[in-house]
């Protein structure tokens, strides 16, 4: 939920071409639950409150109030002005007790079940109760990018390392506040099978069958939802074997796909590789600090390696992808932290194209002495980019804008620098040991930002994937 106020021209310079005169209100329909300019100052109140209650009800969301210019140097009778009370906390709504029955039938048939958390749980804080239906259940499960933690990456029914062969081969998915868009490749085959059974859980009634048509559909609070198939379970219990085939598949899946990261973790060789700069932030970053990502390879290996432990610890680009909210979220993330749980750390984790989009609001961090960690994963390109070496080759044929390939950078660029320029602390590290120091630097002063920009071979790429989470053609 998230009020937006916005400034506009005058009412009387309507279609006068006035500064920045823009139809504010018709634009920002498309964008938010509610978009609205008062018509005068008495219903001010008025407006608010149905923002704030048309923000938090329902599925949550944003919400445009337009004040025009002259509105600020307008007066008016306090007696004439229409206060009105703060709206009710929003109601918890449940499903209906048949639709919990058939979905807890269909489960309990399941052979090859999966259990798939969105951020939907996080935002009810429905961490308690699904931990518990997952461990009364044996429910192998996938936590989407923001809902990683809800139950820890390190729990042994997480399967986040076999992911792709969860989705493909699936023949139950329980969806718990997650939407089938492109991050869950639509529900569609070839990453689903043809005839899985998707049981669908939403605040959202719009949002039941899109895509897929589901086998059970519940509508109601996620928390709530999860309480009464808890309730359901415990009246007729059911729990799926730990040495099923479907258990030994999945981990099979996962010891591989570990083995594979691992070595690759370990590698030695210079530049260094995404997975050995992850290791590294894995093994010194405290395990609740708030994790904030964007990036093409940054935030997609990110989110497979670095985990989780605590519910809404994490902030990534999220459903739409969007590059350049890293920062501003690293902000708003540290401001909260600074008021409510000052021990707590920021950390954001950018890729060097991303960090591009909002570099100088390190200006604002600086400004503010918010003690945020940015760590830069430079490759000198967007998925892919050239050495210095390479670069300069290319520069031989011509114009950079036709001879270089567009989702190239400047080589080994200094965004330490930026850092160092307000105030705050920068590194540039090249090597493992470099990556380390500065890492332990960082953690232990607590009082000041810093940026540290990892220098990795400007062609390493994630590991080959069955299926890739995000691929060029998503983008």
């Amino acid at each position: 939920p998230l009020i937006v106020i916005g400034g506009s021209s005058d009412r009387n310079q309507e279609t006068m071409g006035a500064f920045q005169e823009f139809p504010q209100v018709e634009a920002g329909r498309l964008y938010n639950k509610l978009s609205v300019r008062p018509s005068s100052l008495e219903v001010i109140p008025a407006v608010i409150e149905k923002a704030v209650r048309t923000s938090m009800y329902g599925r949550p969301g944003s919400c445009y109030i337009d004040i025009p210019g002259d509105f600020v140097n307008l007066q008016v009778n306090k007696s004439s002005v229409k206060y009105v009370k703060c709206c009710l906390p929003p109601p918890i709504s449940t499903a209906e007790d048949s639709a919990v029955s058939e979905a807890a039938s269909t489960i309990a048939r399941s052979q090859q079940p999966l259990l798939i958390i969105g951020k939907g749980a996080a935002y009810s804080h429905a961490e308690n109760n699904i931990r518990k239906l997952v461990d009364l259940c044996g429910l192998p499960f996938l936590p989407t990018p923001m809902a990683k933690g809800v139950v820890p990456d390190n729990h042994p029914n997480c399967v986040a390392a076999a992911r792709s062969t969860a989705l493909q081969h699936a023949d139950t998915i329980i969806l718990l506040g997650a939407r089938l868009n492109w991050i869950l490749h639509f529900g569609l085959p070839p990453r689903f099978r043809q005839d899985v059974k998707v049981i669908q859980i939403d605040i959202c009634a719009e949002e039941l069958g899109n895509n897929v048509k589901p086998a059970a559909v519940l509508l109601g609070d996620i928390n709530a939802v999860t309480k009464q198939l808890l309730e359901e379970f415990r009246k007729r219990p059911w729990k799926h074997p730990s040495n099923s085939e479907w258990w030994k598949r999945l981990r099979e899946k996962i010891m591989h796909n570990e083995e594979r990261s691992k070595g690759l973790a370990l590698q030695k060789s210079l530049p260094m590789n995404y997975y050995t700069v992850f290791h590294h932030i894995r093994e010194l970053i405290p395990k609740d600090c708030i994790l904030v990502s964007e990036g093409a390879n940054t935030m997609d290996i990110g989110r497979t390696v670095l985990p989780n432990y605590y519910p809404r610890q994490r902030l990534d680009a999220g459903t739409f992808g969007t590059m350049g909210v890293g920062l501003g979220f690293a902000i708003a993330a540290a401001v909260v932290a600074k008021d409510q749980t000052p021990e707590k750390r920021v950390i954001c984790i950018e890729g060097d194209s991303a960090f591009g989009f909002s570099g100088m609001e390190v200006e604002t961090i600086c400004r503010h002495n918010l003690p945020i960690l940015i760590i830069v994963v430079n490759n000198n390109g967007i998925y892919t980019g050239l050495d210095t070496n390479a670069w300069k080759e290319m520069l031989k044929f011509g114009d950079p804008a036709t001879c270089v390939p567009p989702v190239s950078l400047l080589p080994n660029s200094h965004y330490e620098e930026i850092m160092s320029a307000f105030g705050g602390k920068g590194y540039f590290v090249k090597t493992p040991e470099e990556l380390q120091n500065a890492l332990k630097t960082s953690m232990t002063d607590k009082q000041t930002p810093s940026l540290i920009n990892v220098m990795i071979d400007p062609q390493s790429e994630r590991k080959k994937q069955e299926f890739p989470w995000l691929t060029r053609s998503n983008l």
